[in-house]
């Protein structure tokens, strides 16, 4: 599963799972370019390698041709996509959620996930070769309360996976998305802290009934975790495989 001699663009790169496997790529020889909308945070992502760090908001597609433009022209190719920018959406019932919060979340899980396909299905098809990957989650496969907006778009996810694995298979891209369980970090820190606020409840209750005595592992998923999966997907171990959507939830069924 070595990456050397390919190029990866991630976005969403300047935390959690995205600075994750940017990481995991470098370690497995990869070139990389890291997008997100926080320059900072893509700089310590990267460290003193030798990746690149590129300021991005993938809802507007614009940047995001801007970006497969700045990958292409430095490293002459783009062999994979983690497209992992996304967001956690509103944490609440549907009967009182907040619409504009719902949409902002559907324009950057959706939208935002569907620029970056596009072009990298573009660059892919003209080179005859290169791996999607879409970063969906647990909640694309089953629906889960308090949680509509983030369930819609990564349901979608995996829709137009599926799909532009399709269309594109002819040409040698492969697509495919992983689902993620609960995974350790800042950002399941927050929902638990929202979804804790919105219930009236302890955050320790709420993570014992739904993310750890849940999982037949019994534990969290590490960023780490997720990262070694989209090693999988971009390198040739998994070259017969497209249009498929992994799980790593610690078993969460």
């Amino acid at each position: 599963m070595e990456l050397k001699g390919k190029t990866a663009i991630i976005t969403g790169g300047g935390s959690g799972i995205g600075r994750a496997v940017a990481q995991t790529f470098q370690k497995q020889g990869a070139k990389i370019v890291v997008a997100g909308r926080t320059r900072e945070t893509l700089v310590e992502t990267i460290g003193d390698s030798d990746g690149e760090a590129f300021a991005c908001d993938v809802t507007d597609l614009t940047q995001v041709e801007k970006l497969f433009a700045f990958a292409q022209e430095k490293f002459g190719r783009v062999d994979a996509l983690v497209n992992n920018a996304g967001g956690s959406g509103p944490v609440g019932s549907l009967a009182d959620v907040d619409m504009e919060e719902w949409r902002a979340c559907i324009d950057l899980n959706i939208m935002g996930a569907m620029h970056c396909m596009r072009l990298a299905a573009q660059v892919m098809t003209a080179q005859k070769s290169g791996s999607i990957i879409n970063m969906s989650s647990l909640m694309g496969l089953q629906g889960y309360p308090m949680r509509t907006a983030y369930c819609a778009t990564k349901f979608a996810v995996i829709g137009m996976t599926e799909a532009l694995a399709r269309e594109v298979g002819p040409m040698g891209v492969r697509v495919n998305a992983i689902c993620p369980g609960a995974v350790s970090g800042e950002l399941m820190d927050r929902v638990i802290a929202r979804r804790a606020a919105a219930e009236n409840r302890p955050a320790s209750e709420i993570i014992e009934e739904n993310y750890t005595s849940v999982a037949a592992l019994r534990r969290w998923v590490d960023p780490e975790e997720v990262a070694d999966a989209a090693v999988f997907f971009a390198s040739d171990a998994s070259a017969a495989i497209t249009g498929e959507s992994l799980k790593v939830d610690a078993g969460r069924f």
